[in-house]
Order: C-alpha cells, then sequence, then structure tokens
C-alpha cells in the first residue's frame, strides 16, 4: 500500500513540473563552435531526458557485456554446487536407511562434480563404514583431518574407528589431540574421563573432570555426583586413613546418598573413634537410600558392642526408614545374631507371602535356631534356590559383589546400580502392608500361639508343587545333601510355620503382594537399534558378552553358610 502511494505521489509530481514548464514556455539560445541552436524550454528538457536514457542503456550493454565471463561462470558453479548438494544430501539420506549401493552412487556424482568438500569428505567416509571398508573410511577421516575446516570431524571419526578395531592408544591419542582444540567436543572430554577411569587414575580423572565442568561439557548435578564417585574410589585405594577419611568426607557431602562413599566414611570415622559422625554420616545416606551395606556399618560403629547393643542400634536406624524392605531385613539379621527370634520373626512376616532368597535364607535360618527344626529350615533353603532374586551392584549386564566405580564392561563410570539384574528394578522399597502392619516392630514380646493349620493359607503351595516336578538329578541332590527327612519336609502337606504367625491383614491381602512382585519381575520388551555408521558405540563383531550369574542357586555366602547347618 506505501508503494503504491510513493508511485502515484512520483507520477502527480512528473505530471506538476510537465504543466508547470508548459505553462511557462520560453526560448533557449546554445552558441557552441560557431554554430547556434535556438529552442523551447519544453524541448530542452525532453532532449536531455532522452540522452540520460540513452546513455543509461549503453552503460547497462557495456557493463553486462563486461561481466559476462563472470556470470557465465557464477552459473555454472551454482549449478555444480546444487548438483553436488543433492548427491551429498541423497547419498547421506542412503546412509542412514542402510543402502550401501545408493549411498555409493551418490558418493561417485559427489565426487565428481564437488571433489574436496567437507561434506564429499563425510560421505565418503561414511559410505565407506557402511560398506566395511574401514581401511577407506580411515583415510577419509584423516584427510579431513588435516584440514582446519574438519579437523574435529576427522578425529572424531578416527576415534570411532580406532574403539572399534580394539585399539585404546590409538583412540586415546585421537581424543588427547582434540582435546587440545580451543573448543574441546564433548566426546573428547568425556572419552578422557573414561581412559583414566578405566586406567585407575582417580587424580588424572579428578583433573580432567574439573576441564570438562570448565568447558561447560558437564551439568553441575553430574559433575558432583561424578567427582564424588571418583573421591570415593580414590579413598578406597587410599593407604592413609586419614587421607581417606577426607576424601570419604568430601564425596558424602557431594553426594549423601551414595552408599559406598557413606558407608566408608562411616567406618573409617568408627575406627578413629568419631562414632557420632560416622553415625550421622550413615543416616543422611539411611534416608535418601536404605542399603545392607549402610545397615551393616550402622551395627559395627563401636566395635566392642554386645549382639544386643548392635541390635538396639540397627532398630533406631531402621526406624527412620519405616516399611522399607531394607529394614527389615536389616532389623532381621541383627536379631538372629542376638538370639531375639521374636523380632526377627515380626520383622521377616510381612515378607513371606513372596519372599527373595534373602529373605528364605534367613527364614531357614531362624527355624533351625529358634525350634531347632531341620525340616522347615531344609524347605525355606529350597524355596530359596528358586525364589526371586535380590537387588545387586549391576552395571550394564554385569552383576559384582561389591560397589565398582567403573563398568568393567563398558568402562562407564558411575555405572553400577542397586538393582534387581534381572527386572532391571530398584531394591524393593516400602512393603506393601506397610500402613497396616509395621515392619520392625520395637517391642520384645513371647512367641504368638499357633493357629490350626487348616486356617492357614501356603503362599508357596505353587512353588512347592512345581518343585515336586523337579528333575530327578534335584531329587538326588535333595535326598543326598538334605538327608532322609528332606522329602518328608518338602511335602506340601507340612504346614508353613512362619504363615502360622502371620497377621490376618498379611494373609488377607498376600494374594495382591504375589502379583505386584510377579509383575515387576518382568523384564520390559527390548527394541534393538542399528548404530549409524559414525556412532562411536562397541562393534557388533567384538560384542563383549557379561558373565552371567547363575540364577539356579542363591549367593554363594549364604549357601555355603547354611549348607554347612544341616550336615549331619
Amino acid at each position: 500500500m506505501i508503494r503504491v502511494v510513493i508511485f502515484l505521489v512520483v507520477i502527480g509530481l512528473l505530471a506538476f513540473g510537465a504543466v508547470w514548464l508548459e505553462d511557462r514556455p520560453g526560448e533557449v539560445m546554445i552558441t557552441w563552435l560557431g554554430y547556434r541552436i535556438e529552442t523551447s524550454v519544453m524541448d530542452l528538457a525532453m532532449v536531455l531526458v532522452a540522452l540520460v536514457v540513452v546513455a543509461i542503456m549503453l552503460w547497462s550493454g557495456i557493463r553486462a557485456l563486461m561481466r559476462s565471463p563472470g556470470l557465465v561462470g557464477n552459473h555454472l558453479r551454482a549449478r555444480r554446487g546444487a548438483r553436488g548438494y543433492r548427491a551429498v544430501s541423497q547419498g547421506l539420506v542412503a546412509v542412514g536407511s542402510g543402502d550401501a549401493v545408493a549411498a555409493r552412487k551418490f558418493m561417485d556424482e559427489a565426487n565428481r562434480v564437488a571433489p574436496g568438500e567437507p561434506l564429499t569428505l563425510l560421505l565418503q567416509a561414511q559410505t565407506a563404514q557402511l560398506s566395511g571398508d574401514r581401511a577407506g573410511a580411515a583415510r577419509s577421516f584423516e584427510r579431513m583431518a588435516g584440514r582446519n575446516d574438519t579437523r574435529l570431524l576427522g578425529l572424531h571419526g578416527l576415534f570411532v574407528e580406532a574403539r572399534r578395531r580394539n585399539d585404546p592408544a590409538a583412540a586415546l591419542l585421537h581424543a588427547e589431540e582434540a582435546a587440545k582444540q580451543a573448543s574441546v567436543p564433548g566426546w573428547a572430554g568425556h572419552a578422557l574421563l573414561e581412559f583414566r577411569c578405566i586406567a585407575g587414575d582417580w587424580s588424572g580423572a579428578l583433573q580432567r573432570l574439573e576441564h570438562n565442568i570448565k568447558s561447560k561439557l558437564l551439568e553441575k548435578s553430574t559433575y558432583q555426583r561424578q567427582r564424588a564417585v571418583l573421591l570415593t574410589a580414590q579413598a578406597i585405594g587410599d593407604g592413609d586413613r586419614d587421607r581417606a577419611k577426607e576424601l570419604a568426607l568430601e564425596a558424602t557431602k557431594l553426594a549423601p546418598g551414595l552408599v559406598p562413599a557413606a558407608a566408608l566414611a562411616g567406618r573409617l570415622f568408627a575406627e578413629a573413634g568419631d562414632t557420632r559422625k560416622a553415625g550421622r554420616i550413615i543416616e543422611a545416606a539411611w534416608r535418601i537410600n536404605p542399603h545392607p551395606d549402610l545397615a551393616e556399618a550402622y551395627a559395627h560403629l563401636r566395635p566392642g558392642d554386645s549382639a544386643r547393643e548392635r541390635l538396639a542400634r540397627v532398630e533406631s536406624l531402621a526406624a527412620k526408614a519405616p516399611g522399607d524392605v531394607e529394614a527389615a531385613l536389616a532389623v532381621a539379621r541383627a536379631a538372629l545374631d542376638a538370639q531375639e527370634f521374636v523380632i526377627a520373626r515380626q520383622a521377616l512376616t510381612p515378607l513371606i507371602a513372596a519372599p527373595s532368597r534373602r529373605v528364605a535364607t534367613l527364614m531357614a535360618e531362624l527355624e533351625q535356631k529358634q525350634h531347632g527344626d531341620e525340616g522347615r529350615a531344609r524347605e525355606w533353603m529350597k524355596r530359596a534356590l528358586h525364589a526371586r532374586r535380590d537387588p545387586a551392584w549391576t552395571a550394564d549386564g554385569f552383576v559384582s559383589e561389591r560397589w565398582l566405580p567403573v563398568s568393567p564392561v563398558t568402562g562407564r563410570l558411575d555405572a553400577f546400580e542397586w538393582k534387581d539384574p534381572l527386572a532391571g528394578g530398584d531394591h524393593a522399597g516400602m512393603l506393601i502392608e506397610a500402613e497396616e502392619t509395621p515392619a520392625v516392630e520395637m517391642r520384645r514380646t513371647d512367641a504368638a500361639p499357633a493357629r490350626p493349620a487348616a486356617d492357614i493359607p501356603r503362599p508357596a503351595e505353587d512353588l512347592d508343587r512345581s518343585a515336586d516336578r523337579a528333575s530327578s538329578s534335584h531329587a538326588e541332590f535333595v535326598e543326598r545333601d538334605l538327608g532322609p527327612s528332606g522329602r518328608e519336609a518338602q511335602s506340601p502337606e507340612t504346614p508353613d510355620a512362619s504363615a502360622r504367625e502371620a497377621s490376618p491383614a498379611i494373609v488377607r491381602r498376600a494374594p495382591r503382594q504375589t502379583r505386584s512382585v510377579a509383575a515387576l519381575s518382568l523384564a520390559p520388551a527390548v527394541i534393538p537399534l542399528l548404530h549409524a555408521p559414525d556412532d562411536p558405540g562397541p562393534d557388533p563383531e567384538a560384542r563383549i558378552e557379561p558373565h552371567p550369574e547363575s540364577t539356579d542357586a542363591p549367593a554363594a555366602d549364604n549357601w555355603s553358610r547354611f549348607r554347612q547347618l544341616f550336615r549331619h
């Protein structure tokens, strides 16, 4: 609209000027070189306008003629650039879709149209990776690493290829070269940290971590967590107790819920005689993440205490996480050591509807020590063989008996988690019956009277039926190691001694708890994904398979311990 108004204004001014000149006629006389020209003002103005137009046209023609070579060259370059862009883009799409034939076709066209361009070199490298030509891919990445504009891209590709051929020295060299650049790429910073962790160089890993946070490669929360893990690893390997205590204390301040750091700090401060500070550290971690290592360290804050004193201490710790499974198991363990069988049974009762291996093992020890009932103890040990797994330190499918700062499979820092290795969940958490029946009762009472066998449901009846259909080799094992009374103890007609003391609320809700545990034990479906050619993941041809832990027997220490109880 504004342009229309301006156009109309200009036309109006021109018309006004023409009318103004027409209304004011005059004569112009020009004398030049003996010639005399006389004309009107209007005619002279029109001649001048015509001369200006002709001059402009002549200048434009001459200028276009002089620029024609450059214009033709620019047109050809633009046309070639468009063809190269189309070839590179279609080639990258073909690489992403896994079509090696089409990728090679577009790569050849890109080499012909736009040789030496950064995207052309990238297409060459990825096409070679897709075709399995590792040497060709390395050559393309070396060409890119030799150019200033593609140096980081080339170093990243060389780093990926070095890892795929299992050459950590070359991978470290390329990562260090990339880290020398003004802008440190994230992959280089994380790779250098990972290499130092794998080598056990905790001081170098801490320095690299500081560089990463200064380069803004990490979030602050991630930095604090990783620094706490590195400090804990350094404290574990430090022979100087005072230095180790300082490192563990700093780790607990950065990550109060880091179980290994809190347990180590608690033990070190307890050994130094500062039991109050050790207790505060363990209690703070327990509120965030109840764990058996914390309960063990808290129970032995004072080495000279009796078993009953340790039980009282564990009961006070369990009260800070009411209803948690680990709290109940910790109290049960301490109560068995203190010969307080009623407290142990009260702690284990909410867990026997769907027992884990630790619960079944503790029940076997309880039946043996409290009643001397070897048959019931054997039955619980048999149930431990088939019970669901307890949480364990797990990282990348690898199960460890103790916490490690780095995954032995991938070298990833802070990879170990306390969870079920099969189901993938964390520790069991709160008890289902925590609101109605506390997992830990802080009172010592006489044993509850036995209920009639007819009124007692058998939550493990299906488990016993499946055990009766076991193979002959398992039957021979029971006959040999459990003795002649083993068959009688396995009979489903024998009522569960622990169920005789179960409260009505627990018996009523046992089916719902069983279904919940069964649902949690199902592993989610996994959809395999195809790595991109430049993805620094592991090579499928050189995949490292973790050694799975056997699921047919409980932990070796528990089994060997209780097996000795049943030998005659």
